[in-house]
Protein backbone atom coordinates (compact mmCIF):
# COMPACT_ATOMS: atom_id res chain seq x y z
CA UNK A 1 0.00 0.00 0.00
CA UNK A 2 2.72 2.71 -0.98
CA UNK A 3 1.87 6.00 0.48
CA UNK A 4 2.66 8.87 -2.20
CA UNK A 5 3.88 11.91 -1.85
CA UNK A 6 1.37 13.83 -3.02
CA UNK A 7 -0.94 12.55 -0.30
CA UNK A 8 2.09 13.37 2.24
CA UNK A 9 1.86 16.80 1.25
CA UNK A 10 -1.57 17.34 1.30
CA UNK A 11 -1.48 15.63 4.75
CA UNK A 12 0.69 18.04 5.70
CA UNK A 13 -1.87 20.83 4.81
CA UNK A 14 -4.36 19.03 6.58
CA UNK A 15 -4.14 16.82 9.13
CA UNK A 16 -7.50 16.56 10.44
CA UNK A 17 -8.72 15.26 6.90
CA UNK A 18 -5.48 13.64 5.87
CA UNK A 19 -5.97 10.80 9.22
CA UNK A 20 -9.55 10.47 7.95
CA UNK A 21 -8.55 9.88 4.06
CA UNK A 22 -5.58 7.82 5.28
CA UNK A 23 -7.56 5.44 7.19
CA UNK A 24 -9.85 4.68 4.24
CA UNK A 25 -7.49 4.24 2.37
CA UNK A 26 -6.08 1.45 4.20
CA UNK A 27 -9.42 -0.16 5.09
CA UNK A 28 -9.85 -0.55 1.05
CA UNK A 29 -6.30 -2.35 0.86
CA UNK A 30 -7.22 -5.06 3.62
CA UNK A 31 -8.15 -8.62 2.80
CA UNK A 32 -11.84 -8.29 4.07
CA UNK A 33 -11.22 -11.60 5.15
CA UNK A 34 -13.95 -11.84 7.71
CA UNK A 35 -12.84 -15.02 8.99
CA UNK A 36 -9.12 -13.87 9.55
CA UNK A 37 -6.34 -11.59 9.42
CA UNK A 38 -3.61 -11.92 7.01
CA UNK A 39 -0.01 -11.24 6.67
CA UNK A 40 -1.31 -8.77 4.33
CA UNK A 41 -3.17 -7.22 6.56
CA UNK A 42 -0.49 -6.49 9.05
CA UNK A 43 1.52 -4.86 6.12
CA UNK A 44 -0.97 -2.79 5.66
CA UNK A 45 -1.23 -1.77 9.12
CA UNK A 46 2.32 -1.40 9.98
CA UNK A 47 2.89 1.34 7.01
CA UNK A 48 -0.29 3.22 8.02
CA UNK A 49 1.14 2.56 11.21
CA UNK A 50 4.63 4.30 10.92
CA UNK A 51 3.13 6.91 8.77
CA UNK A 52 1.00 8.16 11.77
CA UNK A 53 3.86 7.82 13.95
CA UNK A 54 6.37 9.75 11.86
CA UNK A 55 3.25 12.76 11.71
CA UNK A 56 3.50 12.42 15.33
CA UNK A 57 7.09 13.03 15.83
CA UNK A 58 7.17 15.38 13.63
CA UNK A 59 4.50 17.59 15.28
CA UNK A 60 2.02 17.35 12.64
CA UNK A 61 -0.30 15.29 14.11
CA UNK A 62 -1.68 15.82 17.89
CA UNK A 63 -2.95 12.15 19.36
CA UNK A 64 -3.37 11.89 22.75
CA UNK A 65 -3.79 8.00 22.78
CA UNK A 66 -0.96 5.64 22.83
CA UNK A 67 -0.01 3.95 19.81
CA UNK A 68 -0.07 0.64 18.94
CA UNK A 69 3.24 -1.68 19.31
CA UNK A 70 4.10 -4.05 16.23
CA UNK A 71 4.93 -7.73 17.58
CA UNK A 72 4.81 -9.66 14.23
CA UNK A 73 1.94 -11.61 15.65
CA UNK A 74 -0.45 -11.12 13.15
CA UNK A 75 -3.97 -11.57 14.79
CA UNK A 76 -2.95 -9.83 17.75
CA UNK A 77 -1.46 -6.81 16.22
CA UNK A 78 -3.64 -6.73 13.63
CA UNK A 79 -7.04 -6.45 16.26
CA UNK A 80 -5.27 -3.94 18.46
CA UNK A 81 -4.31 -1.76 15.33
CA UNK A 82 -7.51 -1.84 13.74
CA UNK A 83 -9.42 -0.94 16.87
CA UNK A 84 -7.08 1.97 17.29
CA UNK A 85 -7.62 3.26 13.83
CA UNK A 86 -11.53 2.87 14.34
CA UNK A 87 -11.02 4.64 17.44
CA UNK A 88 -9.00 7.56 16.23
CA UNK A 89 -11.29 7.99 12.40
CA UNK A 90 -14.02 8.22 15.11
CA UNK A 91 -12.02 11.38 16.75
CA UNK A 92 -10.59 12.74 13.83
CA UNK A 93 -14.32 12.57 12.04
CA UNK A 94 -16.01 14.81 14.39
CA UNK A 95 -12.99 17.16 14.27
CA UNK A 96 -13.03 17.47 10.80
CA UNK A 97 -16.73 17.81 10.54
CA UNK A 98 -15.98 21.18 13.16
CA UNK A 99 -13.47 22.58 10.74
CA UNK A 100 -15.70 22.30 7.84
CA UNK A 101 -18.42 23.71 9.83
CA UNK A 102 -16.16 26.82 11.12
CA UNK A 103 -14.71 27.65 7.25
CA UNK A 104 -18.73 27.82 6.25
CA UNK A 105 -19.56 29.82 9.16
CA UNK A 106 -16.43 32.28 7.92
CA UNK A 107 -17.50 32.02 4.45
CA UNK A 108 -21.01 33.58 5.59
CA UNK A 109 -19.95 35.43 8.57
CA UNK A 110 -17.71 37.38 5.35
CA UNK A 111 -21.24 37.73 3.03
CA UNK A 112 -22.88 39.68 6.38
CA UNK A 113 -19.81 41.41 6.26
CA UNK A 114 -20.69 43.15 3.43
CA UNK A 115 -18.39 40.86 1.37
CA UNK A 116 -15.38 42.46 2.59
CA UNK A 117 -12.48 39.60 3.33
CA UNK A 118 -8.76 39.73 3.50
CA UNK A 119 -7.33 37.82 0.47
CA UNK A 120 -3.22 36.30 -0.24
CA UNK A 121 -2.11 35.70 -3.08
CA UNK A 122 -0.86 32.30 -3.89
CA UNK A 123 2.53 32.53 -3.35
CA UNK A 124 2.08 33.87 -0.11
CA UNK A 125 -0.65 31.51 1.27
CA UNK A 126 1.90 29.09 -0.17
CA UNK A 127 4.99 30.55 1.87
CA UNK A 128 2.66 30.14 5.11
CA UNK A 129 2.06 26.71 4.80
CA UNK A 130 5.55 26.08 4.37
CA UNK A 131 6.50 28.38 7.33
CA UNK A 132 3.68 26.54 9.26
CA UNK A 133 4.99 22.94 8.70
CA UNK A 134 8.68 24.22 9.62
CA UNK A 135 7.62 25.78 12.58
CA UNK A 136 5.62 22.35 13.93
CA UNK A 137 8.60 20.45 13.11
CA UNK A 138 11.01 22.84 15.27
CA UNK A 139 8.42 22.94 18.01
CA UNK A 140 8.16 18.97 18.49
CA UNK A 141 11.57 18.27 18.07
CA UNK A 142 12.58 20.56 20.64
CA UNK A 143 13.66 19.60 23.96
CA UNK A 144 12.64 23.41 25.76
CA UNK A 145 9.37 23.05 25.62
CA UNK A 146 7.27 22.28 28.65
CA UNK A 147 4.85 19.37 27.63
CA UNK A 148 1.87 21.42 28.19
CA UNK A 149 2.77 24.52 25.99
CA UNK A 150 4.41 22.33 23.48
CA UNK A 151 1.23 20.90 22.64
CA UNK A 152 -0.64 24.03 23.33
CA UNK A 153 1.39 25.87 20.60
CA UNK A 154 1.39 22.93 17.98
CA UNK A 155 -2.84 22.90 18.03
CA UNK A 156 -2.73 26.45 17.46
CA UNK A 157 -0.40 26.02 14.43
CA UNK A 158 -2.44 22.98 13.51
CA UNK A 159 -5.67 25.11 13.18
CA UNK A 160 -4.52 28.00 11.80
CA UNK A 161 -3.39 25.79 9.21
CA UNK A 162 -6.67 24.14 8.27
CA UNK A 163 -8.33 27.31 8.27
CA UNK A 164 -6.36 29.39 6.10
CA UNK A 165 -7.79 30.18 2.41
CA UNK A 166 -6.69 32.83 -0.25
CA UNK A 167 -9.84 34.96 1.41
CA UNK A 168 -10.40 34.97 4.93
CA UNK A 169 -13.19 37.48 7.30
CA UNK A 170 -10.38 38.06 10.04
CA UNK A 171 -6.28 37.34 10.91
CA UNK A 172 -7.05 37.36 14.42
CA UNK A 173 -5.53 33.88 13.86
CA UNK A 174 -2.39 34.95 12.84
CA UNK A 175 -2.03 38.40 15.71
CA UNK A 176 -2.29 35.75 18.01
CA UNK A 177 1.02 33.80 16.57
CA UNK A 178 3.12 37.14 17.94
CA UNK A 179 2.10 37.06 21.93
CA UNK A 180 3.31 33.22 21.62
CA UNK A 181 6.19 34.46 19.80
CA UNK A 182 7.05 36.79 22.43
CA UNK A 183 6.34 34.14 25.60
CA UNK A 184 9.15 31.75 23.50
CA UNK A 185 11.58 35.08 22.83
CA UNK A 186 11.51 35.61 26.79
CA UNK A 187 11.88 32.06 27.81
CA UNK A 188 14.72 30.59 25.43
CA UNK A 189 16.38 34.16 23.97
CA UNK A 190 18.45 33.53 21.28
CA UNK A 191 17.67 30.28 21.03
CA UNK A 192 14.59 30.79 20.12
CA UNK A 193 15.96 32.34 16.85
CA UNK A 194 14.39 29.85 13.99
CA UNK A 195 10.89 29.99 15.54
CA UNK A 196 11.10 33.80 15.95
CA UNK A 197 12.29 34.30 12.33
CA UNK A 198 9.53 31.65 10.87
CA UNK A 199 6.47 34.09 12.74
CA UNK A 200 8.32 37.29 12.06
CA UNK A 201 8.14 35.72 8.36
CA UNK A 202 4.06 35.18 8.35
CA UNK A 203 3.69 38.32 10.62
CA UNK A 204 5.16 40.35 7.40
CA UNK A 205 2.58 38.59 5.08
CA UNK A 206 -0.26 38.95 6.98
CA UNK A 207 0.75 42.81 7.53
CA UNK A 208 1.38 43.02 3.55
CA UNK A 209 -2.21 41.16 2.93
CA UNK A 210 -4.16 43.33 5.61
CA UNK A 211 -2.17 46.71 4.45
CA UNK A 212 -3.53 45.78 0.93
CA UNK A 213 -7.40 45.11 1.66
CA UNK A 214 -7.37 48.46 4.07
CA UNK A 215 -5.58 50.37 1.15
CA UNK A 216 -2.74 51.41 2.89
CA UNK A 217 0.36 52.50 1.30
CA UNK A 218 2.54 49.90 0.20
CA UNK A 219 5.19 51.17 2.30
CA UNK A 220 3.79 51.51 6.05
CA UNK A 221 5.54 48.95 8.47
CA UNK A 222 3.81 47.23 10.56
CA UNK A 223 2.77 49.76 13.16
CA UNK A 224 3.46 47.26 16.67
CA UNK A 225 7.04 46.56 15.41
CA UNK A 226 7.68 49.91 14.43
CA UNK A 227 6.55 51.52 18.03
CA UNK A 228 9.30 49.13 19.60
CA UNK A 229 11.79 50.95 17.22
CA UNK A 230 10.99 54.24 17.91
CA UNK A 231 10.84 53.80 21.86
CA UNK A 232 13.92 52.06 21.82
CA UNK A 233 15.47 54.81 20.01
CA UNK A 234 14.43 56.97 22.29
CA UNK A 235 16.09 55.72 25.19
CA UNK A 236 19.78 55.47 23.55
Amino acid sequence: MPISEEFINSFRDNPTTGVVNLIKYTNNHLSNDPNEWHLIDLEVFSETLAFIAAAKDAGILQIGRPLPTITGEISSDCAEISQFLHLLNSEFQALATKEKFDILKNKFKSSFDGGFSYEFSQGDLDRIQVLINELRSQIAESNKFEPEHQQRLLRRLEKIQSEIHKKVSDLDRFWGLIGDAGVILGKFGNDAKPIIDRVKEITGIVWKTQSRAEELPSSTPFPLLESRKSSNDETQ
